[in-house]
């Protein structure tokens, strides 16, 4: 990408809105595309040095997780612009609602995606619904507790699996003490998950506990 040069300088066919009527959005880097929302840039930085700047602070893809305070601080925003970032994605979220999404086969990915619960107070029990190429096609807060227990029933968390014709499912939750240790009734609820799925045919394919520190994978623990 050319760096310190103003949207008028570049060749027009090297101009990210120019670039995205001709080749279409797909062929446009995420600074381009930041470019295109953010129209143009300060008397300092173009608007494409400003939107590089931008995903290198908020660390790539994660800016689509930053909050209006973080946004509206960043050097070169303000207000407006914050709004019109926070408002692209929320669309962009909300459009792909019932859509698949992200493919999920390590832990890892699980843990990475689940920022929202890790440090709540109480313990969020999550079921990810993954299609035969571990796809998600949904996924559910299925239960909220107390500050150390969770009760969840196989019920809820299969009754849906079947409605959105799952072929199988990754449970995870929270533990607020930090601690990854499975306790006795994470491990009896994940035997009574795995029964439950081999009588539907629909496979439990892990159980992840998410704290801010890390996780703890029952595969990975030979419990599943």
């Amino acid at each position: 990408m050319l760096k310190n040069l103003v949207m008028r300088d570049l060749p027009r066919v090297e101009r990210p809105r120019e670039k995205m009527m001709r080749y279409g959005p797909e062929k446009l880097g995420e600074d381009e595309l930041l470019a295109i929302i953010l129209r143009t840039g300060t008397r300092e930085r173009g608007v494409l040095d400003l939107a590089g700047d931008l995903l290198k602070k908020f660390g790539g893809r994660e800016i689509s997780k930053a909050g209006f305070a973080e946004l509206r601080a960043a050097d070169g925003l303000g207000p407006a612009r914050a709004c019109e970032i926070l408002a692209a994605f929320e669309l962009g979220r909300r459009c792909l609602g019932g859509k698949k999404t992200g493919i999920y086969l390590k832990p890892r990915d699980i843990w990475e995606e689940l920022r929202d619960i890790r440090e709540q107070k109480k313990e969020h029990f999550v079921v990810f619904y993954l299609d035969t190429r571990n796809q998600e096609i949904k996924r559910d807060i299925v239960s909220i507790g107390t500050l150390n227990y969770n009760l969840v029933h196989p019920r809820e968390v299969f009754e849906p699996a079947v409605k959105n014709l799952a072929a199988s499912v990754i449970v995870a939750h929270n533990h607020p003490s930090g601690c990854l240790e499975p306790s006795d009734e994470d491990i009896s609820l994940t035997k009574r998950l795995v029964q439950a799925g081999k009588v539907l045919g629909i496979e439990l394919l892990d159980h992840v506990i998410v704290a801010k520190g890390g996780f703890c994978s029952f595969k990975e623990k030979n419990l599943i």
